[in-house]
């Protein structure tokens, strides 16, 4: 890896997306974004950090993100939300594999601040991500919850943390668990899977049992018992909507 290009995408991020710019300056050598016409200070302040910054219509998560790639000036890329930023550790990480110019492809570990707190546990430790990769090797595939295509060359793993701040206050969790159950319940039924209400019934219990006893969400204190909570919630939502999806369908 030689020239490494950085590419986000936004819309209304004006609270992070500073913070996202200012953890890739001085380790990649150029910054895409690419903004689905952000309302609020979001292009102001791209366009005050010099980076490259393009408007698109909004055409779901995998196309933004492909769209994005496509702009890059170099085939090595390194993808990131503009709530997500570089750590220490992992900016040096990054330099060194630069100083190195080996052609592999790159994860390393996300961790999630939610409402202030960083959680070590929970299902959302150590949440591995491949997003440095090669352009031509990797494209984003997925209408939710995306991910990278696994290239054939290897994957190896840096030190270092990506830093996710993600949700501010519980309300913006809840809302958000809601849009995405609703999508999910969607795919599900575009796929032609049957509803189950087994699932509706049985599987938010088996996710909170997972998340707060298996995954040890109870050491995280209150915010492991709420994030529990919400994921259990959402798998239910997403069952049930999927079950009324299915109903309104064949009804004539």
């Amino acid at each position: 890896m030689q020239q490494l290009s950085a590419v986000i995408i936004t819309h209304n991020e004006e609270r992070n997306i500073g913070r996202c710019i200012a953890s890739v300056q001085g380790v990649v050598d150029e910054v895409v974004v690419v903004d689905s016409f952000s309302t609020d200070a979001t292009a102001h302040i791209c366009l005050e950090l010099g980076v490259r910054f393009v408007q698109r219509p909004w055409d779901g998560y995998s196309p933004q993100r492909n769209y994005a790639i496509e702009l890059a000036a170099n085939n090595w890329v390194l993808a990131i939300d503009a709530d997500e930023a570089l750590s220490d550790e992992l900016r040096q990480s990054i330099l060194e594999a630069k100083k190195e110019g080996t052609h592999r492809n790159f994860k390393f570990n996300r961790l999630t601040n939610y409402c202030g707190t960083w959680i070590h546990h929970s299902g959302w430790y150590p949440d591995t991500k491949f997003r440095l990769f090669d352009r031509r090797e990797s494209l984003w595939q997925g209408a939710i919850h995306e991910q990278l295509s696994q290239p054939k060359t290897e994957v190896r793993k840096l030190k270092g943390d990506l830093l996710h701040y993600s949700y501010s206050s519980i309300s913006e969790h809840v809302a958000r668990t809601r849009h995405y159950a609703m999508l999910s319940a969607m795919e599900l039924r575009d796929a032609g899977v049957r509803p189950s209400l087994l699932k509706v019934v049985f599987s938010p219990c088996l996710k909170f049992i997972k998340f707060y006893l298996v995954n040890r969400g109870f050491l995280d204190g209150f915010s492991g018992l709420v994030i529990s909570a919400i994921s259990a919630y959402g798998t239910f939502l997403k069952y049930a909507n999927h079950w009324a999806l299915a109903r309104k369908t064949a009804t004539p």
